[in-house]
């Protein structure tokens, strides 16, 4: 098989837009990679360095209130505090919009695909206050603008990042040795979840040759990893285990305390492992291809991964140029995400129809249906990510929450729908199923033929 600039634009983008092009070829995929940001220009999203900010300001006010306790000024700032709550919990709703109209209007739907890849890979979302909201900031800041670089420098940054760090409990972890846990053993103690899903998730695989001694011993040198609203990432000499330790057959710091650089040289050590490149390119393979992806595929990535020590790029350029990536059977179903903004994208949902709804009205069209998908926004199950078996999605709720929402909202969402004889191969292509053309053209209802075309299975798969 060869290039398809249909297949491509759902496959590897965004889906079928009744006013952008599919990618002429596969360099045409590439030099949008390489090309300006538009998206994050003109759908913003709160960098992670002004979320800090936001923090800070609300730990200093939660601060003030503690103090001042059942007064009536405690009360007023307590009060202060509810609303810096609310104002992040309604601009975490308004950066999934621009999430949704990055897709929408986007001329290179890969970038916004990889970033989601990596995003998913590389799982976090803080757990308390306004930490909670933090994963959209995270993903501008830390992944989207290194998804074009090495991989090592993705995993250093997405591994030592403040979001990752509260999420797998790293912020208070220090070595048995260190003098903070020689001065209070009873509050102190290291925490290995990190360092375990480093190896287990984020880079070796379940199964590749790592032990227990890896694990803990990469433990010990990421104590004294934490953040803080002030300085985000940092890292605290008295909290770190004293001692070389040994990962993966090789030693890291020396007699005196660990530092930064010492966990960072073993970052970039483990991001070029040998086993890598392998669990890598299966993940990239499955997710963007098929469930069971050619081996011959898998083999191809994993080749280059290690021939260019995981230049991103190079990969996948690899994967765009592959003859089993073009291969129509076997395609992927949509994840919950991906089905609600191809569907925009295929609609022409115009921005404001999405940032301009209260908060109410965007959780009843956009994040209720899809928790009723299966997909809880920024709510992970576990540092897995979601999961990529079709299985998972193909469920009796979730395929009656995705009927219902093609239903209903696109009606609500624009004030005039397109005829759905024209919209069927706006969506799908010119090689559109007869069934669903036939179906769309005897509709009852302009609302009833896009609904059945969104709820299609051709429009369901990638």
């Amino acid at each position: 098989m060869s290039f398809d600039a249909v297949l491509a634009e759902k496959r590897f983008g965004c889906g079928l837009s009744p006013r952008i092009a599919p990618p002429a070829d596969v360099a045409a995929m590439m030099a949008g990679l390489r090309a300006p940001d538009v998206m994050s220009e003109r759908f913003p999203i709160e960098p992670f360095p002004a979320f800090l900010t936001r923090m800070a300001e609300y730990r200093q006010l939660a601060k003030r209130a503690r103090k001042q306790g059942e007064t009536q000024e405690g009360t007023g700032l307590k009060k202060q505090t509810r609303l810096m709550q609310r104002e992040a919990r309604e601009a975490w709703l308004h950066w999934m919009a621009a999430h949704i109209s990055r897709r929408v209007h986007t001329e290179s739907g890969f970038r916004e695909r990889l970033e989601f890849f990596w995003a998913d890979h590389f799982t976090a979302t803080g757990k308390n206050a306004l930490m909670r909201r933090s994963s959209s900031p995270y993903m501008q800041s830390a992944l989207r603008p290194r998804i074009m670089g090495r991989f090592e420098d993705l995993l250093v940054e997405a591994v030592t990042h403040p979001v990752m760090v509260d999420y797998l409990d790293q912020t208070r972890s220090t070595g048995p040795g260190s003098p903070a846990t020689l001065k209070r053993p009873d509050k102190r103690g290291m925490n290995e979840n990190l360092a375990r899903e480093v190896l287990e998730l984020h880079t070796l695989g379940v199964g590749a040759p790592y032990t227990q001694t890896d694990v803990r011993e990469l433990a010990e040198l990421m104590t004294g990893l934490t953040f803080d609203p002030q300085n985000g990432r940092k890292f605290v000499k008295g909290w770190a285990e004293p001692g070389a330790e040994t990962v993966l057959g090789k030693t890291y710091g020396g007699t005196k305390n660990a530092t930064f650089r010492d966990l960072e040289a073993a970052l970039r050590d483990i991001a070029n492992h040998p086993s890598v490149a392998g669990h890598l390119a299966w993940k990239l393979a499955i997710h963007f291809v098929s469930d069971t992806p050619d081996p011959a595929l898998v083999a191809e990535l994993e080749g280059v991964w290690t021939e260019t020590s995981g230049d991103l790029p190079s990969v996948y350029e690899a994967l765009l140029r592959h003859p089993a990536a073009w291969r129509p059977e076997g395609a992927n179903v949509k994840q919950p995400f991906d089905f609600i903004s191809s569907a925009c994208r295929a609609l022409d949902v115009p921005h404001a129809a999405l940032a301009d709804l209260s908060e109410r009205d965007f959780r009843l069209r956009i994040q209720r249906p899809l928790m009723l998908m299966g997909h809880v926004w920024q709510k992970p199950d576990g540092p897995d990510g979601l999961p990529e078996e079709d299985d998972a999605w193909i469920t009796p709720q979730g395929i009656a929450a995705r009927l219902q929402w093609a239903v209903t909202m696109p009606q609500i969402m624009l004030d005039d729908l397109p005829d759905p004889r024209d919209f069927v191969e706006v969506a799908l292509g010119p090689d559109a199923p007869e069934a669903v053309r036939f179906a769309a053209s005897a509709a009852e209802s302009r609302a009833d033929g896009i609904g059945l075309v969104l709820a299609s299975p051709a429009f369901q798969r990638m």
